[in-house]
């Protein structure tokens, strides 16, 4: 069977998985927009009588909570994380689970190069990361549109989708560099998903104080901020090079290290 064939088989249910939680994520977030507009209170208000701490956590910043452009705002944080997990996870298993699951052997002994065979799979892993961000693009527009009253939000959300997309592929080929470089293939997700993790709190608690400001190059999820997409009308390039040169580096690790590697059979 077609490699790629068979991985994107072989992640299919997975990918419908994690595709109905996004559309049951957006759309219960936005519903509570609904909720939260009848009662008519001020958002911003209620958000900033909360703490300073959880405030971060919730991602709200300057963000205007009382529009839907900017409520969403603050929900796309945590759609960005499930792309980062979903990306994370992905990479590192379409590259270790070869050895996990002992079916290294059946790939070995196929007239396919290591090459083509990482190449089969990262292209896998895109198509997928593909249609989670289709995916939730989609249900985004359409849930925020519910609310806009003929406001123009195409835009917005395309910026914020495209800035998602990015850091999906950065933790792809995280996942994919780590699974590559670890001798225990079993270890590679929960590496991955914990330096995610640790990305993730890093870039809440640069929001925290001010002193960490200088550390927020260290973390993906402050170089594509809701608040700092919906507040320039794009990207910093400095953040695209750095998102750049991350990808072309970590994805030449994977492929240097898988060619190299002693497989487990």
């Amino acid at each position: 069977m077609n490699l790629f064939k068979r991985e994107m088989k072989a992640n299919l249910k997975s990918l419908i998985i994690w595709s109905i939680g996004v559309i049951f994520m957006v759309a219960s977030g936005m519903g509570k927009f609904s909720s939260l507009e009848g009662t008519g209170q001020s958002m911003n208000a209620l958000m900033a009588d909360m703490p300073k701490s959880l405030q971060a956590i919730m991602g709200t910043g300057s963000l205007d909570l009382s529009t839907p452009i900017g409520y969403f705002g603050v929900l796309f944080l945590y759609l960005a994380v499930m792309g980062a997990i979903h990306a994370a996870m992905l990479g590192s298993n379409i590259i270790a689970k070869e050895e996990r699951d002992k079916t290294v052997e059946f790939l070995l002994v196929k007239p396919v190069s290591r090459t083509k065979m990482i190449t089969s799979k990262l292209l896998a892993a895109l198509v997928n990361i593909l249609i989670f961000n289709l995916v939730t693009f989609a249900s985004s527009v359409g849930m925020v549109q519910k609310y806009a009253e003929g406001e123009d939000i195409l835009g917005d959300i395309t910026l914020l989708m495209v800035g998602m997309l990015i850091l999906q592929l950065l933790f792809l080929v995280i996942g994919t560099a780590i699974a590559a470089v670890l001798k225990n293939a079993k270890k590679a997700t929960s590496l991955a998903t914990g330096i995610l993790l640790i990305l993730f709190i890093l870039s809440i608690a640069i929001d925290l104080t001010e002193k960490l400001e200088g550390l927020k190059f260290l973390t993906p999820f402050k170089y594509y901020d809701a608040k700092l997409i919906l507040e320039e009308g794009g990207f910093d390039p400095m953040y695209l090079v750095i998102s750049f040169v991350l990808l072309v580096g970590l994805t030449i690790v994977t492929f240097v290290f898988y060619r190299k590697r002693d497989m487990n059979i």
